[in-house]
């Protein structure tokens, strides 16, 4: 909860909204076909289970492994082509209902968690070059990836506690399907999402049309309408890599976040089905991910870290420390430009309405010093990346700490802007001295993107819900320069 990637052809520049819709058009065709032609000429026992086919993607876990998963509402998992072979897929979450347990909300306003679907995956061996799961060709990670998508925070908020309805059924109040649209128009060789896939908590009230009639909740008809559902585009032309955020954990939307997204494998210790599990089903390891030869990203979980100090008396306190040191050992290789991505910003800022804005998250900065006094970071990171407060942030600082960026502008109810002109001396955590700020709190995306040389940088670029360009910023060391700084209007 927060407070409150150069390929593209002429075309895609001039056309973002209009290859969005196409995009859109196709996926629908694809759905609701259930396959292609080829596939359902093999029978109709398999064009049938096809057509019950709710979803599939591909994950990016650990080491560069690949993750198939789908979604079916048939008896049995589909059958996933390998390389022209075909294979079963494994079940990994069979269809149920889970039982109600204590959730963020009053009992009165949660309810059991409907799961009336078969989750199933896959894991193909390194060097696969096809796949194929219910007549869909997916997307399989890419060697040396050139254009990186990076977003956090798209679903659509209905919070009893905060009175908070966004409009879940108007495209311009809750834009992620044209985001993800406009992103898989671009032909990203990878998505990374930084966490809060889910936000329809709570059942909107009949007398709030925008978003009247909306699934709530945390099973799958919600998980469908949040995430499934308006990211189709771009799950099928990328593969992603997921973080956790505040919003999947086990008294939220944990029990989906298991059963489709997290990369470990599923049980009932890991379910989020019961709380007495929660302590340690809320808290996985952190991994990497190869970016290429020279480039890597840490993933790591911060779910439960919240917005409250929390001290060594804490039980989160030595689960997150020992965290750290596993993120140290994972940095510290320097012939890798590491990259740490987790959900809640450490050396950013959260805008509050009518005051100063806030520092990073307290809690993880005091786990940090303990390990890194000065740096935070150990010193093998040079860039991280955040989302939870729903802005964009591209941070340099003037101390010896890695540059930041927050894209938490995904498609949520965005926060007030950042002050313009950002006042001096402020500092997201003791010790850390701002150089440069870039901000905005129009909704949309970034681009980290390469040329195909060996030493070319990467660069990191916001752009807007439908794709135009708002700011490049170029990385030197742990320091980044944006041509733009200061408020970025749309």
């Amino acid at each position: 909860m927060s407070h409150s990637l150069a390929r593209s052809v002429p075309l895609l520049r001039a056309r973002p909204a209009l290859l969005a819709l196409m995009t859109l058009g196709a996926i629908a065709i694809l759905a609701s076909c259930g396959g292609d032609g080829a596939d359902d000429a093999r029978g109709p026992g398999v064009a049938a289970a096809d057509a019950r086919l709710k979803a599939a993607w591909v994950e990016v876990g650990a080491n560069g492994q690949t993750i198939v998963r789908a979604v079916t509402a048939a008896a049995d998992c589909p059958a996933i082509v390998i390389d022209g072979v075909s294979f079963p897929m494994t079940l990994r979450a069979a269809a149920g209902t889970a039982a109600q347990r204590t959730t963020a909300s009053d009992a009165a306003d949660s309810k059991p968690s409907e799961f009336p679907v078969n989750t199933c995956e896959s894991r193909p061996a390194a060097g696969t070059a096809s796949v194929r799961v219910g007549g869909r060709a997916l997307p399989l990670p890419q060697a040396q990836p050139r254009r990186i998508a990076v977003l956090a925070d798209t679903g659509c908020r209905m919070k009893k506690a905060d009175n908070a309805y966004q409009a879940c059924n108007d495209a311009t109040a809750w834009p992620f399907a044209t985001i993800a649209a406009t992103v898989a128009s671009m032909r990203p060789d990878l998505v990374v999402h930084i966490g809060d896939y889910h936000y329809r908590e709570n059942a909107c009230p009949q007398d709030v049309a925008g978003c009247k009639d909306s699934p709530w909740g945390y099973g799958w008809d919600t998980w469908e309408a949040d995430l499934f559902r308006p990211a189709a585009p771009l799950l099928a032309a990328a593969p992603w890599v997921m973080a956790r955020g505040n919003h999947e954990e086990c008294a939220r939307a944990g029990q989906g976040w298991m059963r489709f997204l997290d990369t470990r494998a599923y049980g009932a210790g890991l379910s989020c089905d019961s709380p007495a599990n929660d302590n340690t089903a809320n808290f996985s390891d952190p991994y990497a991910v190869p970016l290429g030869r020279d480039t890597q990203i840490v993933i790591f979980d911060s779910a439960k870290a919240g917005t409250a100090p929390f001290g060594a008396s804490d039980f989160k306190f030595p689960i997150y420390q020992a965290q750290f040191r596993q993120v140290a050992a994972l940095v510290a290789d320097g012939s890798k430009t590491s990259l740490f991505a987790n959900h809640h910003p450490i050396l950013a800022f959260a805008p509050i309405a009518g005051g100063a804005p806030a520092p990073g998250n307290i809690g993880l900065q005091a786990v940090m010093r303990t390990l890194h006094p000065v740096a935070y970071y150990p010193e093998g990171v040079k860039i991280a990346l955040h989302g939870h407060v729903h802005d964009f942030q591209a941070l340099s600082f003037a101390s010896a700490h890695p540059a930041t960026f927050v894209t938490g502008n995904g498609g949520d109810n965005v926060d007030v802007n950042l002050p313009d002109p950002f006042p001096a001396g402020l500092t997201p955590a003791p010790g850390v001295v701002l150089e440069r700020i870039t901000h905005t709190n129009t909704f949309g995306f970034m681009m980290m993107e390469r040329d195909t040389g060996a030493d070319a940088p990467w660069l990191y670029k916001a752009y807007t819900r439908d794709g135009k360009l708002l700011t490049t910023c170029v990385p030197a060391g742990s320091k980044i320069a944006c041509d733009k700084t200061g408020f970025l209007a749309p």
